[in-house]
């Protein structure tokens, strides 16, 4: 079943503007999801708001957002004026800004989505946008209302359409250089190097969507087909913990044990 379309409104550049649609890259919607059940009575566990002082349910029409001022002193804010804040970047997805494709890190990227046209009538002018960034290397910089908030976005062209990531925002990334490990004094030794290389030649192999695959996810659907059937609680399986060894390695040993390994592996 293809993906519903969750987004419809205009991708505009100058004077030129087509109607498109957006369509999430990714999917959860195969994760195995678990309910919480009540032990003793097999129901289904809700879960629900609760006055911090009362203790009583609050119904979702007396629920209203709060920004902390003060100690139990809140500004209070409707839906409705978050929202009508990027009221403009609702709907159309204006590119101001050009940036080369490749200078964005992948830090920045928050979540991928497919743009493409809405109708025939927007096919032309969609392709002139996307196949001009794809001459010219770049990627179009916009802010769209996303996700309840106004984002900054990143159009690249990808084969016949555009994906359209989110990006995040500055606060949320941080510097790099605060975490850099420290140059070592001395070169990386040539001889270590060389082996290291032909190690990685060895298990270079083209990109395959099944490198992806989730192991947990496979396991958990087996344990649920075989509990379908059986109906018999899991026994638990004990497995003994691996040894702890020492940090101290040989890198000379270890690297020409790891190609001996490599090269009497089979390939897959």
């Amino acid at each position: 079943m293809a993906p519903r379309v969750f987004w419809k409104g205009y991708l505009k550049l100058s004077l030129v503007t087509c109607r498109v649609t957006m369509t999430p890259a990714i999917s959860e919607g195969a994760k195995v999801r678990f309910h919480n059940i009540n032990r003793k009575t097999n129901n289904r566990v809700l879960s629900q708001y609760a006055d911090a002082e009362t203790g009583e349910a609050v119904e979702d029409d007396d629920q209203v957002k709060g920004y902390p001022k003060g100690e139990d002193d809140y500004v209070l804010l409707e839906d409705e004026e978050i929202e009508d804040v990027g009221l403009e970047s609702t709907r159309t997805i204006d590119i101001e800004t050009f940036v080369p494709a490749d200078s964005i890190g992948w830090i920045w990227y928050d979540r991928p989505h497919y743009l493409a046209p809405d109708d025939e009538v927007s096919a032309e002018a969609f392709a002139v946008i996307r196949e001009a960034m794809a001459k010219t290397g770049t990627g179009g910089i916009a802010r769209l209302v996303m996700y309840r908030r106004e984002r900054a976005v990143l159009l690249l062209p990808k084969d016949k359409g555009i994906v359209v990531w989110t990006l995040r925002y500055g606060d949320e990334v941080r510097d790099a250089d605060e975490y850099a490990v420290e140059k070592p004094k001395e070169k990386a030794d040539a001889e270590h190097l060389s082996m290291m290389k032909k190690i990685i030649d060895e298990r270079t192999e083209a990109w395959k969507p099944s490198m992806a695959d989730d192991p947990v996810q496979d396991r958990l659907l087996e344990i649920i087909a075989e509990r379908k059937k059986s109906r018999k609680t899991r026994k638990k399986v004990e497995e003994k913990a691996p040894e702890r060894s020492s940090n101290v390695i040989d890198i000379t040993a270890a690297l020409k044990k790891s190609l001996e390994a490599e090269r009497k592996a089979p390939r897959k």
